[in-house]
């Protein structure tokens, strides 16, 4: 549905200065993360999708980056008739604005974890092949903006808190993260309808985006207004803030589990048990995550990464934890080890002609002793 660009209230001087003030908004807002993260020789490629965020986002792109280094690009994801033609119209209008280079690219949406995710990992593996065709030969790679805004921010909030997926999901989006920017995390989406209305475009509503089917739609129609009549405004401001906050407690972590993770490396792959058990748990946990990433197992589950803490901090010599991807971490006397699934592990725990211990393989993440079968409970995790 497209949404013509006039205030439903009336065209009246209050409204119009209303709508400049917001489109000065967006423009502050692009500035800020080009001068903070994005080097002025370095092209800028704006995906849009014809909606409000994206539209307005792009116009201020224009206007911040100039037309010799901004690109644009929008996605046809085919999930519902007429995409083509949808997509076709987003590109002419992106013309219209001035972006002299705007590529349309069409894509396959199939895989695991639901629709949602199935079309964005479709659409972030288009906006890389978009942004490398978009690059010099040999100049700077292209940055990537996308126009996710502050209430977007609210909602991931809420379904990492809903969904219990721990801290880093909390922490939502990042305003950048290579080649990546958001840089209308902190900007309304009232703000973006206001900047369209104030370049005089109409911008187009998905059907999806009011389809009750997806969580994310009810969170943002539903449960997300009520928040915001419960506790008499705010709700998703405080909930963007609170992403900010955890955000730098999750980037101090992981520094201190960086320099924990060099202190307890062997040097030979494995961990060296004793100062591992003693970090606190919340960064001992980054070193195992970051551990089991670099040996090729994962991505670790919270019931994995509890059994795999449980093991460490008490588990006996030939302990193991089945991991992901068909691995095994083994514990010997004083080290932590990992070795492809069922393989015979000698007298330290790496590869060797010793016994395999038994490991829960219905849990696929049990923890289990030279014969001895795990007893130790599933864990709730995602």
């Amino acid at each position: 549905m497209l949404h013509a660009p006039t205030d439903p209230a009336g065209d009246r001087a209050g409204d119009r200065a209303g709508d400049r003030a917001a489109a000065a908004a967006v423009r502050r807002a692009v500035a800020g993360t080009l001068a903070g993260h994005v080097a002025a020789d370095r092209p800028v490629l704006v995906a849009c999708s014809g909606g409000a965020d994206s539209l307005a986002l792009a116009v201020a792109v224009l206007a911040v980056a100039g037309p010799e280094r901004a690109s644009a690009v929008t996605v046809d994801h085919g999930l519902q008739p007429g995409s083509a033609d949808r997509a076709a119209a987003t590109a002419a209008q992106l013309a219209g604005l001035g972006y002299r280079r705007v590529l349309v690219r069409a894509v396959t949406v199939s895989g695991g974890g639901g629709p949602e995710a199935a079309a964005r990992s479709a659409r972030y593996r288009a906006l890389a092949g978009a942004a490398a065709e978009v690059t010099a030969p040999d100049g700077p790679p292209a940055a990537v903006l996308l126009g996710h805004t502050l209430d977007d921010q609210a909602e991931t909030v809420l379904l990492g808190l809903a969904r219990g997926s721990g801290p880093r999901s909390v922490a939502g989006m990042r305003e950048w993260r290579e080649p990546f920017g958001r840089p209308l995390l902190a900007v309304r989406r009232a703000q973006t309808e206001a900047a369209c209305r104030a370049a005089g475009l109409a911008w187009w509503e998905d059907p999806h985006n009011g389809d009750p089917r997806y969580t994310r739609v009810r969170l943002r129609r539903e449960v997300l207004p009520l928040l915001e009549d419960v506790l008499h405004g705010g709700a998703a401001e405080a909930l963007a803030r609170t992403a900010d906050q955890l955000a730098d407690d999750l980037a101090a972590l992981d520094e201190l589990a960086a320099e924990a993770a060099r202190r307890c490396g062997d040097g030979a792959g494995g961990l060296s048990r004793a100062p591992l058990r003693a970090l606190p748990t919340a960064v001992r946990r980054r070193v195992l995550r970051t551990w089991v990433a670099a040996a090729g197992a994962g991505p670790l589950t919270a019931d994995h990464l509890a059994r795999l803490d449980r093991q460490v901090r008490s588990g006996r010599p030939g302990a193991a934890v089945r991991l992901p991807g068909g691995s095994d971490a083994v514990l010997s006397a004083d080290r932590l080890w990992c070795r492809p699934a069922g393989a015979p592990a000698g007298p330290d725990g790496r590869l060797g002609h010793g016994g395999s211990p038994v490991v829960d393989q219905a849990a696929g993440a049990g923890v289990a002793t030279p014969g001895e079968a795990s007893a130790v409970p599933p864990e709730r995790g995602t």
